[in-house]
């Protein structure tokens, strides 16, 4: 007998956000306000707190805040289809776009070897996921955000790949941010499908165009625990965990003591855990609103 899968609407799923382009814009201030904030520097503006910055469009007079990243999401494009990213870097650099304006540069994680850290010397900080054995140094200090995740496998639960190495000569979706192209097929003789977001590679796995999909390990564990996943909650274990950092020249010693209080109220609020479950939610109705057909395969 066929098995499928009949989706129905997630119990309680909240809309999705409108998408990283709309949670970036900025809100036009009057001339006093934006003539008053002109050369204020980017720690004193995030240091200030929403409530204090109602200066969302003082672009043009203020400092951006240049953020070196592991992976830059692409502007929304008017029309698209609302995708949420690959892990919490880009919603936490949104975070800080409510309080400065922020320029994404794309950037390399920070290894033990890289004593001033990719590009570090071409932007104000970096926001990446640390190698092990990386750590601060007489030329950087390192500010860890809290957020630890590694790389995880899902699958239908009749699967019978039990280990990564059963990946050989299968399919795998990933997505762009994941930083895996390239690396399962090379490690694994796996058969990539690259994507663009998590919905994409999520959806294809639902209808059969993947024998698994790979991501960050934090957010599918968050997934999983809705009940529309169980049927696809066989899963390989973690691995290269790694911690997400902020990483800034230690000569700058005003936007580390910011950033480090900023840091400090998000763990005190417990905003990863937040963002994580309102991002894995955001991605499972996604899925659902993409998926026309149910799971028959």
């Amino acid at each position: 007998m066929t098995d499928c899968i009949v989706n129905e609407p997630l119990k309680g799923a909240a809309m999705p956000r409108v998408g990283g382009a709309d949670v970036m814009k900025r809100t036009a201030v009057p001339g006093r306000i934006r003539r008053a904030m002109a050369g204020v520097s980017v720690a004193a503006m995030l240091s200030m707190g929403a409530s204090s910055v109602a200066v969302a469009g003082t672009q043009r007079d203020t400092e951006a805040l240049t953020l070196g990243m592991a992976y830059v999401v692409p502007p929304h494009v008017s029309g698209a289809k609302v995708r949420t990213p690959e892990g919490v870097a880009p919603l936490l650099a949104e975070r800080l776009a409510e309080l400065v304006p922020v320029k994404q540069i794309t950037a390399a994680p920070i290894t033990q070897r890289q004593s001033d850290g990719p590009g570090l010397s071409e932007v104000d900080a970096l926001l990446v996921p640390l190698e092990p054995g990386a750590e601060g140094d007489k030329q950087r200090v390192v500010i860890p955000t809290g957020y630890r995740a590694g790389i995880m496998a899902i699958m239908r639960t009749d699967t019978d790949i039990k280990r990564w190495e059963d990946l050989q000569g299968r399919t795998v979706c990933i997505t762009e941010a994941s930083g895996l192209t390239g690396q399962l097929q090379s490690r694994y003789g796996a058969i990539e499908k690259v994507y663009r977001a998590p919905a994409d590679a999520l959806l294809d796995l639902r209808i059969g165009g993947c024998d698994a999909t790979v991501h960050d390990s934090t957010m599918l564990q968050a997934l999983l625990k809705f009940p529309e996943w169980k049927k696809f909650s066989a899963r390989l274990p973690v691995q290269q965990e790694r911690d997400l950092a902020f990483i800034v020249k230690r000569s700058d010693t005003e936007l580390a003591k910011t950033l480090q209080s900023r840091v400090g109220e998000w763990r005190k609020s417990d905003l990863l855990a937040k963002l994580t479950h309102q991002s894995a939610r955001d991605i499972a109705f996604e899925v659902y609103l993409d998926q026309e057909v149910p799971d028959c395969h």
